[in-house]
């Protein structure tokens, strides 16, 4: 990431629990900085600035006016808040690093980077790095929580509240996507999966080619399309043994040595220009090993 450290990284804190409905989530942003996101930036050669917490409207109890689609009002308004926040950062030729917050906050986070990317001629490519999905519409979920619609919404899929968040839609293309460490997929969103022929890599592959034939493959194919990488980076993707402070937690995550290689060769793209780490929950957590294992990924990431 050498090409980035003449930028000044903003942090840009989501405190984010209404996608999940569960409390928690909300905790992330602190836990993060607690755990020495800002310094360890700082020892990677950057220049941070912390540009606080954005407003989070609403609480769980104040909405449920749709079950398919849980709390949905306020999270239309606060991803519509962190969207601008993103676009602004980028717009003033800064990395924006925001720390979440359930994984609803994808929906702003890249309606925010699209924009920016739409506006600039850049070709946006999506890095999703998870356990889970993030496929199911307000149709197919079981539960009807919007941390796990994120992914659909953004590739134009959905109940249009959602895919419609900043005024446009989609915000990126199915095959300008890698999604990788996947183990636990509904029924509706393998089905989604399957229709669009979405690069989809799971834990499975991993542990049968080796994280690092993977990662190349995933990145020879995206690399041809786009000029600009998101990382979106679901600390569930993460073995519950080193990262157990998560809202679902899945075992057979990634280890040490796997998430090093993965973010390595990511960085060795030279594409990557904004981040988001999601589902951090300390209320689940043990000592913040959680956070401090996040804030050592975003170092094998960023140095």
């Amino acid at each position: 990431m050498a090409q980035l450290k003449n930028k000044i990284i903003d942090l840009i804190g989501y405190p984010m629990n209404l996608g999940a409905n569960r409390y928690g989530a909300e905790l992330g942003p602190a836990a993060l900085r607690i755990a020495g996101i800002k310094n360890c930036l700082e020892q990677c050669g950057y220049k941070v600035i912390d540009k606080g917490d954005i407003t989070v409207h609403g609480k769980i109890e104040d909405e449920n006016t749709n079950p398919k689609l849980k709390n949905y009002q306020n999270i239309v308004l606060s991803s519509t808040n962190l969207a601008e926040w993103v676009e602004n950062s980028l717009r003033e030729s800064r990395f924006p690093l925001v720390l979440g917050g359930d994984h609803s906050m994808a929906l702003g986070t890249i309606a925010g980077v699209s924009s920016f990317c739409k506006k600039n001629k850049k070709r946006l490519g999506v890095i999703w790095i998870d356990a889970h999905a993030d496929m199911n519409t307000d149709e197919t979920s079981p539960w009807g929580n919007i941390h796990g619609m994120p992914l659909a919404a953004s590739l134009g899929y959905g109940n249009n509240i959602l895919t419609g968040i900043y005024g446009f839609s989609n915000k990126i293309e199915p095959e300008n996507c890698g999604l990788i460490g996947i183990r636990d997929v509904d029924d509706g969103e393998q089905a989604l999966i399957n229709k669009l022929n979405f690069p989809a890599y799971t834990m499975e592959q991993v542990r049968k080619k080796g994280i690092a034939e993977v990662t190349k493959e995933m990145l020879n194919r995206l690399i041809k399309n786009v000029d600009f990488i998101h990382v979106s980076f679901d600390i569930d993707s993460i073995d519950p043994e080193l990262a157990p402070g998560v809202g679902t937690t899945v075992p057979n995550g990634f280890n040490e040595d796997e998430t090093n290689i993965l973010m390595k060769m990511i960085a060795e793209t030279g594409l990557v220009n904004s981040l988001e780490i999601t589902e951090v929950n300390p209320i689940l957590d043990i000592k913040n090993i959680s956070s401090e294992f996040a804030v050592k990924a975003v170092s094998f990431l960023m140095r």
